[in-house]
């Protein structure tokens, strides 16, 4: 099997598994790696300070600090549910919001065994070990700027990766491999054009002009990656999200015209998301949250996290029903949680 037959079969063999999307592309180092710089130094990453660190800028500056054998790397991409398929909410009681991708299974749990077998399946065809390394995000790679360059789209002014057949609902993964394979072209248009509905859709202003984000302001990162307080008067901003957001999609032109209704079924609804009762759950203990949430992207947040985010929802909705319970966690064991719930109150209270 020449290098062709081989990228074309391991390409088949990866939407077999569920990533409809697959590219190949070089390990050399990242143009736009500057950019990714010039972010750091204007403190945009917010508390991820992990990115910082020197030996993770180094990585994502030159792929080959990972795993020095490697020859080429496949970039995949597998779809998650529309959040257009979530139910309208009623008026009472009320709920909060969930990111679309985090409706069902974990990612980072998902993907690594499809990833391995994608690996196993890449052995098989060339009979012999190939030296590799598979990611989930959870690399330091620019993996967007990888997945361009794989040929599988092009970068939004949202920051997303989006593909110009489905739109940006879907989540990236790479393999890097020992083993010399034929580069897709990278994608060679940007069709965001002059659309800037992203933009102006974004309730706290965190899209900055070259495509990057200030994570201070973002929802999602202060619903998530966030361990701290979030700022008060970010808080009527954040309306209902209870864990990421998806504003800045729902409102670009290719998700609305192109996007599939349903992706993975790993990705499908579970443990009442996407539209979960604010007083129900601003009830969870320790416990209840953990056997809830198990194998749940929600998981990411922990009961601290999520309590703090459910506690601003429900002070945004201001529906009395949601008192008793704000009331009782008041006095949480964690500190985290206090002050939200104090602040929920007031605002319920008028």
């Amino acid at each position: 099997m020449n290098p062709g037959e081989l990228a074309a079969a391991i390409k088949a063999h990866a939407r077999q598994l569920g990533f409809p999307l697959a590219g190949i592309t070089t390990p050399d180092p990242p143009a736009h790696f500057g950019l990714y710089q010039r972010w750091l130094e204007a403190g945009h990453h917010a508390g991820m300070t992990y990115l910082e660190e020197e030996r993770a800028r180094q990585r994502r500056a030159d792929p080959r600090l990972i795993l020095p054998e490697c020859r080429s790397i496949l970039v995949l991409g597998i779809p998650y549910h529309s959040p257009q398929t979530a139910p309208t909410p009623q008026p009472s009681p009320a709920r909060g919001r969930v990111a679309a991708y985090a409706w069902g299974d974990d990612y980072h749990i998902l993907l690594p065994p499809r990833l391995a077998a994608l690996v196993s399946f890449i052995e098989t065809q060339v009979g012999a070990h190939i030296p590799n390394r598979c990611y989930t995000d959870t690399g330091p790679l620019l993996e967007r700027e990888l997945a361009s360059r794989a040929g599988l789209g092009w970068i939004g002014k949202n920051t997303c990766l989006i593909a110009p057949q489905t739109g940006s609902y879907f989540l990236l993964a790479e393999i890097l491999l020992g083993i010399e394979l034929p580069p897709d072209s990278p994608y060679p248009a940007d069709h965001c054009g002059h659309c800037t509905r992203c933009i102006a859709a974004c309730p706290t202003g965190c899209i900055q002009p070259d495509r990057t984000l200030d994570a201070s302001h973002c929802i999602s990162y202060l619903t998530i990656e966030n361990k701290a307080e979030i700022p008060p008067d970010l808080r009527p901003q954040l309306a209902d999200w209870v864990f990421g957001c998806d504003i800045c999609q729902m409102v670009c032109p290719w998700n609305q015209r192109f996007a599939p209704q349903h992706g993975d079924p790993a990705f499908a609804p579970r443990n009442g998301l996407p539209l979960p009762v604010l007083q129900e759950e601003l009830t969870l203990t320790a416990q209840e949250f953990n056997r809830k949430f198990k194998d749940s992207p929600l998981k990411r947040a922990k009961r601290r996290g999520y309590l703090r985010n459910l506690a601003i929802a429900a002070g945004n909705a201001r529906e009395p029903e949601s008192l008793p319970a704000l009331e009782n966690i008041q006095d949480d064991e964690h500190a985290l949680i206090r002050p939200h719930a104090e602040w929920a109150i007031k605002q319920i209270r008028g």
